[in-house]
């Protein structure tokens, strides 16, 4: 097992435990920064030695996916799982944006693996943020009018992920491989150890869902670990379909089978305030989150190797 996951595991039994282990919020915040943006630089660097015309069909089937599975998950949560309108299109809406923690862990799986991976993978990160969000908007309010979208398209495209993810993608890709080498030792030298640390935090805030987790019981855990593999699985054979390689169709299926816990969370709070954000968290980082960085991802990088006939 990765030692990065160790400290998600760590993370966990500690708030399990009621260990007065705590992450100053400052300093959560800069582990996310140094993240994200080292997830931006290295695609804009591998970006920028490939032609971008020729991923305009890929950002279309991209973009559609992101448009259907909140409409997948939507009436399964609505009529299977009986919830309110409200919280079955937040959950939806969760369940169709991304994680980019889930991401960076894919990432660091494949670098364990010895896989390289397609240099788009980190503008697909930045384009399944906000289709998702957007028909989750629209469930929740029976695509009836009255939002709001000025405000809430500055919450989605000037929130922090977006901004840090597109940006580090420009600026690897303007200054590419010379340019960015400088900031080596900061942002690609101690990528793990700031990953290590972030699901360190990770672990803390999912065993805080736990109280959650027993209250609304078998339908979150069931959701938390059925859904992701399906996804994932349709994930992995639209990257196949794409031409993408073993590393690009394992990154494609982790996106797809993974579950916002930023953008999703703020713009449903802004747009759908009668939603309960606790369900939404708890199944993404309780139950969904874990399962996919102990079982998900090396079982999507099988799937990738057998499309591949490998």
């Amino acid at each position: 097992m990765d030692p990065v996951i160790l400290f998600f595991l760590l993370g966990a039994l500690a708030g399990l435990f009621k260990s007065d282990l705590r992450m100053p919020p400052a300093v959560y915040d800069l582990l996310s920064m140094v993240l994200l943006l080292t997830i931006g630089l290295k695609g804009g660097v591998e970006l920028a030695e490939h032609s971008v015309g020729g991923l305009i069909p890929q950002i279309g089937l991209v973009l559609l996916l992101g448009f259907t599975v909140p409409l997948v998950i939507f009436p399964l949560v609505r009529f299977v799982g009986r919830m309110p309108r409200a919280d079955a299109a937040s959950i939806a809406a969760h369940y169709g944006s991304v994680s980019v923690a889930t991401y960076a862990v894919g990432v660091a799986f494949l670098e364990s693996q010895r896989q390289s991976f397609d240099p788009q993978l980190p503008l697909f990160v930045v384009l399944l943020e906000v289709p998702a969000i957007m028909v989750g908007i629209l469930l929740a309010r029976g695509f009836q009018g009255g939002t709001r979208w000025g405000p809430l398209a500055h919450e989605i495209f000037m929130g922090k992920s977006i901004v840090l993810l597109l940006g580090g993608l420009l600026i690897g890709w303007v200054a590419g491989a010379e340019g960015v080498q400088p900031l080596e030792p900061l942002f690609f030298d101690l990528f793990k150890g700031v990953l290590a640390l972030f699901l360190l935090e990770m672990g803390l805030i999912a065993a805080s869902q736990a109280r959650t987790l027993r209250n609304h019981g078998l339908f979150l855990v069931l959701l938390g670990v059925m859904i992701p593999v399906p996804l994932a699985t349709a994930g992995a054979w639209l990257g196949w379909m794409m031409g993408l390689n073993v590393g690009g169709v394992t990154l494609l299926a982790v996106l797809a089978g993974s579950c916002s816990y930023i953008a999703a969370p703020a713009a449903m709070r802004i747009a759908v305030p009668a939603a309960n954000p606790a369900l939404s968290l708890t199944a993404s980082l309780g139950v969904t989150f874990p399962f996919n960085i102990f079982l998900g991802i090396p079982l999507y990088y099988q799937i990738a190797q057998w499309l591949h006939g490998q």
